[in-house]
């Protein structure tokens, strides 16, 4: 199968292209290279024969439908998203400019090659969100995401992701595309780029820096380690059914003040300070605006129809993340001067 995967110089994506890769997929990643992009992330495919590179912005409609002639693709996966909330916050043009109308941009360049090779029903237009679009949750266990759940979107960022999820849906509505879609809970894990909390705390704490917490930490996620997306991602292109979407989760909840404590528990292990522990470097500071409370994801129909489940523990994968960041400094040192990367950002 040849697949176009957009943004696949970014963090999720880079993990999918590396697995879609090493199975035996041609891939072919498009990608705008903006901040958050890093080309490092693909050495291990790059000198592949199955791997191509287009620089290309899905916001520019004619250099996808030159992508889309040169390579003629038999899937889309469509991860290319501004994702950061606290920059959709400060400057929420770009969310709306890239996740909405870029989406649309790809949709029409994918529905115009599908119709010139004869709507081929193997096709498959793969869109990539997030369990954000839902809203947030109480605080009862019991209480999770399912694929039925309304939207309710918070934040700039979330609210341009459930748009193009409605425009995904309706290109397979109204026009017959053969779409799927899946809402993924909080990735982290190797190559998550340093403005997430993950990576923040990590170079922080190494840095002898406060490590910031939201409000009093209470807000819950559901963590999903990013090759275990990236596995789900594929099962769900090469197996989900046309029209139907699926919720992705790490079946791992943790607060975000016990996420951070784990973290300052492995890195005083791995790396020991002079005297006491990371976690004397925690600091609360003021709340996100429109901080959701918890997110959680009810996998059952992954599960059930697919035969998927994620492999790794939050223990087991915070754990390889942070042995990844200390084998990696180089990697992550060289994005540190990139435009807002160690700034509070998203106050309002």
């Amino acid at each position: 199968m040849k697949v176009l995967v957009t943004g696949g110089a970014g963090f999720i994506g880079s993990a999918v292209v590396r697995l879609a890769v090493s199975r035996g997929h041609e891939v072919v990643n498009l990608d705008a290279l903006t901040y958050a992009a890093c080309e490092a992330n693909l050495a291990s495919v790059a000198g592949s024969p199955l791997y191509a590179f287009e620089h290309a912005d899905i916001r520019d409609r004619a250099a996808l439908d030159r992508v889309f002639a040169a390579h003629a693709p038999d899937a889309v996966m469509h991860l290319a998203a501004e994702s950061h909330v606290d920059r959709s916050i400060d400057g929420p043009a770009d969310f709306i400019e890239t996740n909405i109308t870029g989406t649309f941009n790809l949709l029409e360049a994918a529905r115009a090659h599908w119709a010139g090779q004869g709507k081929p029903a193997g096709f498959r237009f793969h869109h990539v969100s997030t369990d954000e679009v839902y809203g947030s949750l109480p605080p009862d266990p019991a209480v999770k995401f399912t694929e039925e759940t309304p939207y309710d979107p918070r934040s700039p960022y979330s609210a341009s992701k459930a748009s193009s999820d409605h425009l995904v849906r309706a290109w397979g509505e109204t026009y017959g595309l053969p779409v799927v879609l899946t809402n993924c809970s909080n990735n982290y894990g190797p190559y998550h780029f340093p403005e997430k909390l993950i990576p923040v705390v990590i170079l922080n704490a190494l840095a002898g820096k406060d490590l910031p917490i939201y409000g009093d930490g209470s807000n819950v996620r559901d963590w999903l380690y990013v090759e275990d997306h990236a596995d789900a991602l594929l099962t769900v292109l090469e197996r989900g059914r046309a029209g139907r979407s699926y919720n992705i989760g790490g079946e791992n909840e943790m607060s975000n003040l016990d996420l951070v404590r784990t973290l300052c528990a492995i890195l005083d292990e791995a790396r020991p300070k002079e005297a006491g522990s990371y976690a004397d470097q925690i600091t609360f500071v003021t709340d996100r605006p429109g901080h959701d409370a918890r997110y959680a994801i009810d996998p059952t129909r992954l599960r059930e129809e697919l035969g998927w489940r994620p492999s790794v523990t939050v223990g087991e994968g915070l754990r390889r993340t942070v042995e990844w960041y200390l084998d990696n400094e180089p990697w992550w040192r060289a994005l540190l001067d990139r435009k807002g990367v160690g700034q509070r950002l998203g106050k309002a």
